[in-house]
């Protein structure tokens, strides 16, 4: 059972404020998100966690959809702190009323305090309800502004232990006889390149043997096309990572995967390790490495 003080996150905050894609951020770094969990079971759950050391980074979120939660869930944080190992954040979530209902509208959902009155009345009983844990909470974030995409920016830069996911950069080669990768971003066609498969003595290694990456990458034909790729990605990835954007896929392609996607994809991932985190792979290696 882990001993120091452990980090417990609680979201809670108005419906339609985006407790939803909260979760979601909150999952891509790295935190164990439980949702609607009823706050009498908090102590419960959290001593459930404690007993390994795989829950580092747990969230909980909480909302009206729990009975009387607001007065549980002071309760059950006071006691968890006085244990003296639990460390309790609370992150409130919050949008203007005329900002809800417009988002309410355009979900063709209702709030939970308006199955039967009123749209803005179950709005505003609502913020009533939850003006006592808005004034305890530790982080309050108005999402009136903000889009989804804003709003990951933000708590990534609150909750991630560098203040934001490290831009990554995956390059891999493929062979398009065998299907081209469903999960590519960008799928670039290398099978114009003059073919190593043609020459004998190349024919049954792969991109990885200096020859063979030596043939493709010094052909003229080869040396204009890889700078003009290079500077197409080099321009393109400050965009990517602007729209918020954690990982880019390059797939370069030729006939079998073996030669010249394999040269391309090697050179390519090396240029690009100068600026970026880059994991490279070959789809296709295994078929032609010797055994």
């Amino acid at each position: 059972m882990a001993s120091e003080t452990r980090q417990l996150l609680i979201v809670t905050g108005m419906s339609g404020s985006g407790k939803t894609v909260a979760a979601h951020s909150l999952e891509d770094l790295g935190y164990f998100v439980v949702d609607n969990l009823p706050p009498t079971l908090l102590g419960s759950f959290w001593d459930l966690m404690n007993t390994s050391d795989d829950f580092n980074k747990v969230a909980v979120l909480i909302d009206l959809r729990v009975k009387s939660f607001y007065k549980d869930l002071e309760n059950e944080i006071n006691s968890l702190e006085d244990n003296g190992n639990t460390q309790a954040t609370i992150l409130f979530l919050d949008a203007s009323d005329d900002v809800l209902v417009a988002r309410y509208k355009e979900t063709r959902r209702l709030p939970p305090l308006a199955r039967s009155g009123r749209l803005l009345d179950g709005i505003q009983k609502e913020r009533a309800i939850l003006s006592p844990i808005k004034n305890i909470s530790n982080i309050i974030i108005d999402t009136s502004s903000l889009t989804p995409k804003d709003l990951k920016t933000k708590l990534t830069k609150l909750f991630s232990e560098h203040g934001r996911k490290p831009f990554t950069v995956e390059v891999m080669s493929f062979g398009f006889k065998y299907g081209m990768p469903i999960d590519a971003d960008i799928v670039m066609d290398v099978r114009f390149l003059p073919n190593p498969f043609y020459i004998p003595n190349l024919k049954p290694f792969t991109g990885l043997d200096k020859r063979v990456f030596d043939y493709v990458m010094d052909k003229d034909v080869t040396k204009v096309f890889y700078k003009k790729l290079l500077d197409l990605i080099e321009t393109t990835i400050p965009g990517y990572i602007k729209e918020g954007k954690e990982k880019l896929t390059i797939a370069i392609g030729c006939t079998g995967g073996q030669h010249r996607s394999v040269s391309i994809a090697q050179q390519l991932a090396r240029d690009l390790s100068k600026k970026y985190p880059v994991d490279i792979s070959h789809r296709e290696i295994s078929r032609y490495i010797r055994k």
